[in-house]
């Protein structure tokens, strides 16, 4: 089903109660496309900075990870080279589609496994994981603090969190110009992929809605993380943000 023609794109984006099912069809139609426009938008960029949140969250070889809005796999595959034989990499994403794809990429990788699931709520028992990481998935969920406590609760005493995302620039004008330039590109790119501009117009119509770096540390903050901070990239286009299990 191709959502834009069905939903309002502002509508559905600004409510938590009708967002996931927008994402869900969202998602669904972008699959076969995720990672080529990933690596459009950024410009090459995002390998770069997936390959920096791996490094920052120091996975030791015996560690449980836990990989969500995993899409097709990037950030899952780059924890699992970290691990030796103990180890485990699982990846999990609300999109059939994405998940597939993934495990296409993990015939000859024993040390992972995908499964589909909604990431703000998970079978997993209570302090599972050593480190959970998310890669543009804080954003789109219809509730921030939900899926938060969800990541505490499946940490480790000790675990770290970590999330990679599109952030909001401090500057007036940069984020204007920013969000302008994500509406323009993804629209653009969705009339020549989807024939259907809204496909990648709801980037930038969820950063206007998600609360950035800043906001996000304190969200984590009263959620009882510790240790809580973020780096940013591109003046503060693109956030990492991370916080420990006490």
């Amino acid at each position: 089903m191709n959502p834009s023609k069905k939903l309002n794109l502002q509508e559905h984006v600004a409510s938590p109660a009708k967002k996931q099912f927008y994402f869900n069809q969202m998602f669904a139609t972008i699959a076969p496309r995720y990672d080529l426009v990933t690596t459009l938008l950024s410009y090459g960029q995002d390998k770069r900075w997936k390959r920096k949140l791996v490094t920052m969250a120091n996975v030791h070889p015996h560690h449980q990870v836990l990989d969500l809005a995993c899409g097709t796999g990037d950030i899952t595959f780059l924890l699992a080279r970290q691990l030796d034989s103990r180890g485990r990499a699982i990846g999990v994403d609300i999109t059939p589609g994405m998940v597939e794809r993934a495990r296409r990429k993990a015939l000859h990788e024993p040390r992972v496994d995908f499964k589909t699931g909604d990431i703000c709520q998970l079978a997993y028992p209570d302090a599972s994981f050593d480190r959970i990481t998310v890669g543009y998935g804080v954003r789109n969920v219809p509730e921030i603090p939900r899926l938060l406590d969800e990541v505490f609760r499946l940490l480790k005493p000790g675990g770290r969190f970590l999330s990679l995302d599109f952030g909001k620039p401090e500057g007036a004008l940069y984020q204007r110009t920013y969000l302008g330039y994500l509406s323009a590109t993804g629209s653009a790119l969705g009339w020549l992929l989807h024939r259907d501009p809204d496909v990648y117009g709801y980037i930038a119509e969820s950063i206007k809605h998600y609360p950035g770096q800043s906001g996000v540390r304190k969200l984590m903050e009263a959620a009882d993380f510790a240790d809580c901070g973020f780096v940013t990239f591109l003046g503060g286009a693109i956030a990492i943000n991370w916080g420990t299990r006490p």
